[in-house]
């Protein structure tokens, strides 16, 4: 994960990537929850667009691999939105460019990474290392 962003910005900038991968992964998530109701008569392709958001969700909404949880975001959003699928009784995608929103925040969530606020930044980020001066009570005696 180090490689694929060379820092995980703290602060507002921090504050501000939180609050895309909040509002990415409660859209999504929600939106997974949405078909759950309705699987038993849905086709497979219907079960693995409802996965992807409610797995891709749930990782952006804690951080955790958030440039894979947005490909399968993107993935996930584009099968709800291009894929014909039956939608549930509550789907925030029908009609609206809203899909196109989430698409384009889970773009923006990938590109610009987790920040600071993340489980990323917790469990990849860069570490202080502090190396401890040697005592002088230890010298070497002659």
């Amino acid at each position: 994960m180090q490689r694929l962003y060379s820092t995980f910005p703290g602060g507002w900038p921090g504050m501000g990537l939180l609050l895309l991968r909040l509002a990415t992964g409660v859209t999504l998530i929600t939106q997974g929850f949405a078909y759950l109701p309705e699987l038993q008569e849905l086709n497979f392709g219907t079960w693995v667009v409802c996965l992807l958001a409610l797995a891709s969700g749930s990782s952006l909404l804690v951080g955790l691999l958030t440039p894979f949880a947005s490909a399968l975001s993107v993935l996930g959003s584009l099968g709800m939105t291009f894929l014909w699928l039956p939608a549930p009784n509550y789907n925030l995608f029908k009609g609206n460019p809203f899909s196109f929103d989430v698409l384009i925040m889970a773009m923006a969530c990938a590109l610009l990474g987790p920040g600071a606020f993340s489980l990323d930044a917790h469990l990849f980020g860069r570490r202080k290392i502090i190396i401890p001066r040697p005592s002088s009570s230890h010298s070497p005696k002659a």
